[in-house]
């Protein structure tokens, strides 16, 4: 099959495009994996080349294809309760908090966060992590924000629905709390249970665009997503994230993130944790 070369100026071209969209930085060593993905785009479309597909996108589009070309190039890799130790401060520092709180003034409904959240094993862990500590009864008291700029990964984060393979590490007691396993054909799949899926709201939003969100958030996980970023578009990301929590709420960044070095009015507390 026909596979058009991308040149140096259509990948200038297109790298630009991505980052006034949404952000992500396309370094050099990137042209080939934009070229392997945007030949599906080519071939979805019927253009012939890179040139013509970088026009069409510019001039022509009515923005689905643009979406559909962000969904490409986009990387999506989690699982669920990754870093474990982002996990056990919420049971261990959080949610105790939060308890303590709710004993003295009494209950408040909690706004989580999730920004990046691929194809929905974050929001899910959060929604597990919360249920476990304060039981079923109180999941009223939690509504979790779930956001990505890829179409492609919330529609399988909405159907909840997962290969058995994700799973390994998880008890089996979590399990059969919270996800159901398939039967017949399907019987190496579990889906998320309603109890879980109500807690969450996904909803399509690109960082980059301005957040016009009426209630402040208590937790915003955003991780291993301002690595594809340069240090002013996550300086700018960041001073957003500190406007929409409330005082003392948290922002947790990917393992290998660090606000280090850059302009911002958060407390550090330890490694990829950080206070308002």
């Amino acid at each position: 099959m026909f596979s058009p070369e991308l040149s140096d100026a259509d990948f200038r071209r297109f790298s630009k495009l991505v980052y006034d969209k949404c952000g992500i930085c396309l370094g050099g060593g990137k042209k080939e994996l934009v070229r392997a993905r945007l030949n599906k785009r080519l071939r979805e479309t019927g253009i012939d080349n890179f040139k013509d597909y970088y026009r069409f996108l510019t001039k022509q589009d009515n923005g689905r294809e643009l979406v559909k070309m962000v969904d490409a190039i986009s990387t999506n890799v989690t699982s669920f309760f990754r870093q474990r130790t982002h996990f056990d401060f919420l049971r261990e520092t959080v949610f105790p908090s939060v308890k303590e709180s709710q004993n003295r003034i009494g209950s408040r409904r909690l706004l989580f966060w999730s920004a990046g959240c691929s194809t929905g094993q974050e929001p899910y862990s959060l929604a597990i992590s919360f249920l476990e500590y304060f039981g079923r009864r109180n999941s009223h008291d939690l509504r979790i924000l779930a956001t990505d700029v890829s179409t492609n990964v919330l529609e399988q984060a909405q159907r909840g629905v997962y290969p058995a393979v994700c799973l390994k590490g998880i008890p089996q007691t979590i399990l059969r709390k919270y996800f159901q396993r398939g039967y017949g054909s399907q019987s190496a799949k579990y889906r998320i249970k309603e109890s879980v899926k109500k807690l969450i709201l996904f909803k399509w939003l690109n960082l980059m665009e301005p957040f016009s969100f009426r209630h402040a958030f208590d937790l915003i996980l955003c991780r291993n997503v301002m690595i594809y970023f340069d240090k002013n578009t996550r300086e700018r990301l960041v001073g957003k994230f500190y406007n929409c929590l409330v005082d003392g709420g948290y922002l947790i960044v990917g393992g290998s993130e660090s606000l280090a070095g850059s302009d911002h009015r958060f407390k550090y507390i330890r490694p990829s944790i950080y206070q308002k």
